[in-house]
C-alpha cells in the first residue's frame, strides 16, 4: 500500500491506542510485521507540548520509517499549527483523529464529535493539508450514530481535500466498543472514492483480516486491541496473506523472550518509576489465559522495581515452560 512516498511493506496497520502504542510497542510491532505503526494521538494545544507525555509522544527516536503521528483537536489553525510542529520533530506523515470516542475527547468537539460537523472536517483538513509537505491521513468513524452514518460524506470531503488515507473503524461514535464492528459502511466508501481505505474494528485473526479485506475492497487493515499482548499478531496476518497458511502460535519461550524485550524497551524510554507502571498494563496483557496468570499479576501489580518486575516474570514463565514439559 502507498501513502504518498511511502510505500509500506504490507497491507497492516497497528491502530493509534492512547496509553499504548508509545514508541517501544511501535517499534515492536513493526518489527513483528507491521507495515505501519500510528502514534498515540497529540493534543493541538501547544501549551501542552512541553509536558512529559506529550514529548514522549512526539520522540521517533530510531524509528523504522514511515513515522506517522497522530494529532487531534478541533481549530483548523491550531491542527496546522500541530502538524507543522511535529513535521519538525520528525513526523513523515500526520494522521488526523476524527475517530476518538472518549467522552473526555468528543466534549470539547475533537475526535469523532466533529463527524458531526462536516463543514468543521472539511476546514480542518484544508488547513492541515496546506501546512505541511508529508502525507496527511484521516481516521474516522462510521458517523456520530447509527441514524448518522455519515462515513462515505465525510470520505469524499477528504479526498477533495487531499488526504492520502483514509482508516474506518466499523463503528459509530454511540456504539463505542460494544457489539460488532459492521464493513458495509466500510465496503460503501471504498467504492465511492479513490483513496487508499484502511478497514478497522475486530480484526482480531489471519482469517478475519482476509475476511475484511475481500468484503470490503479496502487497501489495508488496522489492529489495534488485538494486538495487546499479542504483537505477533501481524507476523501471523502477513504471512496467511502471502501464502494462505497458519503460522504455529509462538511457543513459551518466543513468548517470554518478546515480552522480557518490550519490557526493557519500557523501562529505557520511560525511566523506572513509570516504566514499571506502565509494563503492568502490558504484562496483564501477556500472560492473559495462562494457569495462574490472575496471581501473577495480582503480584507484578505491587511491585515498584525493575528487578523485582522481572524476577517475578522470569519465575512465572519458568513455572509455565515446567508445565509444558510436564505435559508432553
Amino acid at each position: 500500500m502507498q501513502i504518498g512516498p511511502y510505500k509500506l511493506r504490507n497491507q497492516l496497520v497497528l491502530a493509534p491506542m492512547a496509553g499504548v502504542t508509545d514508541r517501544p510497542f511501535r517499534q515492536l510491532c513493526k518489527k513483528l510485521g507491521a507495515g505501519l505503526a500510528v502514534s498515540e494521538m497529540v493534543s493541538c494545544n501547544s501549551a501542552l507540548w512541553g509536558s512529559k507525555q506529550s514529548l514522549r509522544r512526539m520522540d521517533h527516536a530510531g524509528e523504522v520509517e514511515p513515522r506517522s503521528i497522530q494529532i487531534a483537536g478541533a481549530d483548523p489553525d491550531m491542527m496546522a499549527q500541530a502538524a507543522r510542529f511535529n513535521v519538525e520533530r520528525g513526523a513523515q506523515i500526520i494522521d488526523i483523529n476524527m475517530g476518538c470516542p472518549a467522552k473526555k475527547v468528543c466534549n470539547v468537539m475533537a475526535g469523532s464529535a466533529l463527524l458531526q460537523d462536516e463543514e468543521l472536517v472539511k476546514r480542518i483538513l484544508d488547513a492541515v493539508v496546506a501546512a505541511v509537505d508529508v502525507p496527511v491521513t484521516l481516521k474516522i468513524r462510521t458517523g456520530w450514530d447509527p441514524q448518522q452514518r455519515n462515513a462515505v460524506s465525510v470520505a469524499r470531503i477528504a479526498e477533495q481535500a487531499g488526504v492520502q488515507a483514509l482508516a474506518i473503524h466499523g463503528r459509530t461514535r454511540a456504539c463505542a466498543y460494544r457489539g460488532e464492528a459492521e464493513y458495509e459502511t466500510i465496503r460503501r466508501v471504498k467504492q465511492e472514492i479513490s483513496l487508499p481505505v484502511i478497514a478497522n474494528g475486530d480484526i482480531t485473526s489471519p482469517e478475519n483480516a482476509r475476511e475484511v479485506l475481500d468484503y470490503t475492497g479496502a487497501d489495508a487493515v488496522m489492529i489495534g486491541r488485538a494486538a495487546q499482548g499479542r504483537p505477533w499478531i501481524f507476523r501471523e496476518i502477513e504471512h496467511y496473506l502471502s501464502t494462505g497458511a497458519l503460522l504455529p502460535e509462538p511457543g513459551v519461550e518466543e513468548i517470554r523472550s518478546i515480552m522480557i524485550e518490550h519490557l526493557n524497551n519500557l523501562y529505557a524510554f520511560y525511566g523506572e518509576y513509570t516504566g514499571v507502571r506502565v509494563a503492568r498494563k502490558h504484562i496483564a496483557w501477556y500472560s492473559k489465559g495462562y494457569p495462574h496468570g490472575a496471581a501473577f499479576r495480582r503480584q507484578v501489580n505491587q511491585v515498584e522495581s525493575i528487578d523485582e518486575q522481572l524476577r517475578l516474570t522470569h519465575r512465572f514463565f519458568d513455572e509455565l515452560s515446567a508445565q509444558r514439559g510436564l505435559a508432553a
